[in-house]
This record gives C-alpha cells, structure tokens and sequence, in this order.
C-alpha cells in the first residue's frame, strides 16, 4: 500500500490538475478523472443505501462487497494499465442477480423509481452506475481500458434494479408502475 495522507490538502490540484496513481499529471476533466470520479460517487451513493433504513443482511452483504469492488474499480482507472476487476467479478454479480430476482414476479410494467428511502436511493445510485458506465465508454474510446470494467457496471445497474425492486416491495408491498395510459394528451 502507498502512502498514507497525513494533511488532506496538498496545494498540487490548485492549478486545475490532479495526479494519477502512476504520478502521471492531469486535467481535473479529464475523462480518466471524469470516470474514476462518477466511481467515487457511485460508491457514496451505495453507501446511502446502505445508511438509508433497514436493509436486509444478504442485500447489505451483498453491497457491501459491490462497494470493496468499486474502491477496486476506481483504483483501477487511476492507474492507466492496471487491471484488478476480472470476468469472476462479474459472475459474481450475475450469481447476486439470479438470486435476488429469483422471487420477485415477472416485470410487465416499467417502474417508477421510489417504493420507500431504500428503493429509492437504491434507484439513484442504478442511475449513478449508468452515468459511471457511459464515462468509462467515453475513455475506452480513447485509451486503453479493460473490457471487464464495462461489464461489470452494466452488471452492476441490473442488480442495482434488482434489489430496488427487492425493496421497494418489502418497504411498501409493491412497486409504482408506470401508468402510461394516464390520460395525457386528451381535452
């Protein structure tokens, strides 16, 4: 393990830049920062979940470990040509989603995100992955990344669904299906 911050501010990203795990200088914006950054945000935001109420044991296991993965992740996009995250990360998440969607009904309606504090973070951090997903797209575009990053976070959102629906119908019984036949356009 690298050093350890002894003083939280350094002075070095003042003028805009940021350094990656190689020393290698940066842009703050740059897509590299960019996709370890929503990373970071997709971890604080499984954290709220994980914070947000009663979350049941395997479910909070279960992100717990997504959220070691995501510190693995990030420090994975940090350091250009390292590669941590392997294809057994992902069955890992498929096995995960197999057995939380195991009991829930067949979907016939797109859901709207809530069902209670829990689902509803649990929502907000599917959306957060999607957005992390597509960052990390826009760098493979223009640098080297691992294939099995992108495949985790696409994992990672359909689990993400999963246990929001999971919750929501322990929190509320339910889900709040889309009504798509509201009445709109009609005078």
């Amino acid at each position: 393990m690298g050093n350890r911050l002894s003083k939280i501010y350094t002075r070095t990203g003042d003028t805009g830049t940021t350094g990656l795990g190689d020393g290698t200088r940066v842009a703050k914006d740059h897509p590299r920062v960019e996709a370890y950054g929503c990373t970071d945000e997709l971890n604080s935001a499984i954290g709220v979940v994980l914070a947000s109420g009663e979350v049941p044991e395997p479910i909070g296991a279960c992100l717990t470990e997504v959220q070691h993965d995501l510190f693995d992740l990030g420090g994975e996009l940090c350091i250009p040509g390292s590669e941590v995250v392997s294809a057994a990360d992902v069955e890992r998440l498929e096995h995960e989603l197999d057995r939380f969607n195991e009991s829930l009904p067949p979907l016939k309606e797109f859901i709207l995100p809530g069902g209670g504090a829990p689902a509803a973070a649990c929502h907000m951090a599917r959306t957060i992955c999607r957005r992390t997903e597509r960052r990390v797209l826009n760098l493979a575009s223009n640098e080297p990344v691992n294939p099995e990053l992108v495949r985790y976070l696409n994992r990672l959102s359909d689990l993400l669904f999963v246990i929001a629906r999971v919750l929501a119908r322990r929190d509320c019984g339910q889900e709040v299906l889309w009504r798509h036949d509201r009445g709109r356009g009609s005078d």
